[in-house]
């Protein structure tokens, strides 16, 4: 039986070195928020992702 996923964690790297880790149930859509800025402020003060 498959199990279906209920969650992800994530660290992302950018490209001033420094690191970011979330969660999320929808992680391709937290992604794209992310490299287009709104993600977080963490994100906007250091884009782009490596």
């Amino acid at each position: 039986m498959k199990e279906k996923v209920k969650g992800w964690m994530y660290i992302l790297l950018y490209a001033d070195g420094s690191y970011y880790a979330g969660s999320t149930n929808n992680l391709e859509r937290r992604i794209l928020q992310h490299q287009s800025g709104e993600g977080s402020n963490h994100t906007k003060r250091r884009l782009p992702l490596s």
